[in-house]
């Protein structure tokens, strides 16, 4: 069964966040896509190449033809390197075949109320579907909690 992640991002932003999650996902031997907004794309593709000199996570952009990356940064449903794990930023939507995934993670940020509003609503959408859901939020360390 699909389950779908909502991380609420509070203390650090998505910037902080998003490496990480991508770095544990690939070295479990996933493949992401990952979601954004169009315009988003380009800084996200540099973010993951200078986010930290001792790290390197291999990706590339959709439009690049980066489909035999382990992750690939699309702006659209879309899956062109057969991902079990889709990263959802920037509100973007729930895909056409959520059961195409083992994961579902769905980022956002709590500091925005129409980001908070958005989730609110995808969570709706995800529990009418019959999808497995938890809730996680920073505490005030940075670090992650179920609370749901």
């Amino acid at each position: 069964m699909t389950e779908v992640l909502f991380y609420h991002l509070e203390r650090k932003p998505l910037e902080d966040v998003l490496p990480s999650l991508l770095e544990r996902s690939v070295a479990r031997g996933w493949r992401c896509v990952v979601q954004v907004a169009a315009e988003r794309a380009p800084s996200l593709d540099d973010l993951l190449w200078t986010y930290a000199e001792e790290s390197f996570l291999p990706h590339g952009l959709e439009a690049d033809e980066g489909a035999e990356q382990p992750v690939v940064i699309v702006s659209r449903d879309s899956n062109p390197n057969g991902a079990s794990v889709r990263f959802l930023i920037d509100g973007a939507a729930l895909p056409q075949e959520p059961h195409a995934y083992a994961r579902i993670v769905l980022i956002f940020d709590g500091r925005d109320e129409a980001a908070t509003a958005l989730a609110r609503e995808r969570w709706r959408e995800t529990r009418s579907l019959g999808l497995a859901a938890t809730y996680w939020q920073q505490n005030d360390d940075g670090r992650w909690e179920k609370r749901a």
